[in-house]
């Protein structure tokens, strides 16, 4: 005899229940994940050092790192890019700015050779790459080969 999530003798099949129980307790565990984890995560992109990338990147799965320098053009078109999609994703992606100028323990521990480059963390991980000032388009399909559907 089979029972009913509540307990109760019913005709169900135990499989049919046991994945209902599971499905279950992965749509509450993901609510409670997104209004908790996620509300604190910045609108803005935030500064990354040397000192501080392995703390972020555990503390954000999802961490987007432009490396970029003051005196780099293309560096300074992309920003306003960075700081758009840092609004727009916020509570799903936190960005964040690497001035390799003053940081360059990150630059040679990535094979950074050219900036801007953009590096793509999840859970710690770099997972993906891109260099250049790309538009916003090309930057969001990088983020999706990194971390699957956003929405």
């Amino acid at each position: 005899m089979a029972y009913t999530t509540d307990g109760e003798q019913g005709d169900e099949d135990p499989e049919l229940l046991e994945l209902r129980r599971r499905k279950l307790q992965e749509m509450m565990n993901s609510m409670s994940d997104n209004g908790s984890d996620n509300s604190d995560w910045p609108a803005a992109p935030v500064e990354i050092t040397d000192d501080n990338i392995e703390e972020l990147s555990t503390k954000y799965p999802n961490l987007v790192v432009d490396c970029w320098a003051e005196w780099c053009g293309p560096c300074r078109m992309l920003g306003p890019t960075i700081e758009e999609l840092a609004t727009e994703l916020q509570g799903k992606v936190v960005f964040g700015k690497l001035n390799t100028d003053h940081n360059r323990k990150l630059p040679r521990q990535y094979g950074i050779m050219s900036i801007p480059t953009i590096l793509y963390f999840k859970a710690g991980e770099v997972v993906g790459k891109t260099v250049g000032a790309l538009p916003k388009e090309y930057i969001l399909e990088a983020m999706e080969q990194a971390y699957g559907e956003l929405n």
